[in-house]
């Protein structure tokens, strides 16, 4: 049986990764969910959970009391924080991707950095769907264990990070200029937040490592030891 993923989507943003994201869940031996709002809002009978990328997170779900006028998708907020409910009262495995990892932030207390080049001036953003950064994997973390230590090079998409880590996070990599790439739990069930995009890096083991752990934790139900792939510097 393969294990039933949902895949999270919004109205604004965020189809053309949903289809890359359950490309990758069938290359890895699930079965893809979309989940989104009008589409499907239940998360019954899923195995585990995928929160992809997409639009920012409204800011006042994290302290900012802003009215600016950005193009906010406040359905698909209200409905992946009752997806990382749900994951939570049953024990599912959670991937938070971009948008996914700084929600899985905010959804534990934690806060964003609303634009990394005004938090840091003169930094230069780049963005590419191709690799076009290199992050480092702290040491015995859950990231580690999946795609190993060695520098991993990344694309980058966003704009956003988180700032503050919520709580029962850590950090798990990092990117030169320091900004946090990649966030896990301590304890519990699978929840692994990453900032870039592996759905689009397909050709990568290492990559591809990612979607291997979080089918293998809703497979077994054993959520704390994902699997650990046998060629993960490739």
């Amino acid at each position: 049986m393969r294990p039933r993923i949902g895949i999270t989507t919004g109205r604004r943003k965020g189809r053309a990764m949903r289809l890359a994201n359950a490309f990758n869940v069938l290359l890895a031996g699930g079965w893809p969910v979309t989940i989104g709002p009008g589409i499907r809002e239940d998360f019954e009978g899923l195995d585990g959970l995928i929160i992809g990328g997409g639009v920012d997170i409204e800011a006042r779900l994290y302290g900012v009391d802003t009215s600016d006028e950005w193009p906010y998708d406040p359905d698909r907020d209200a409905l992946e924080l009752a997806g990382i409910a749900w994951a939570d009262a049953v024990g599912a495995p959670i991937l938070g991707i971009c948008r996914g990892m700084q929600l899985l932030n905010v959804h534990r207390g934690g806060t964003l950095l609303r634009d990394i080049v005004i938090a840091k001036p003169g930094y230069r953003n780049r963005r590419s769907l191709f690799p076009c950064k290199t992050v480092e994997i702290k040491e015995r973390t859950l990231l580690s264990r999946i795609a190993g230590t060695d520098p991993l090079k990344i694309n980058a998409l966003h704009h956003q990070a988180v700032d503050v880590v919520g709580e029962g996070l850590v950090v798990a990599a990092r990117e030169a200029a320091g900004f946090i790439q990649s966030v896990e739990a301590t304890e519990g069930p699978m929840r692994l937040g990453v900032q870039w995009h592996p759905e689009l890096l397909p050709w990568s083991s290492r990559h591809r490592a990612v979607f291997s752990s979080l089918i293998g934790a809703a497979r077994r139900r054993d959520y704390r030891q994902p699997p650990i792939p046998s060629t993960i510097n490739a």
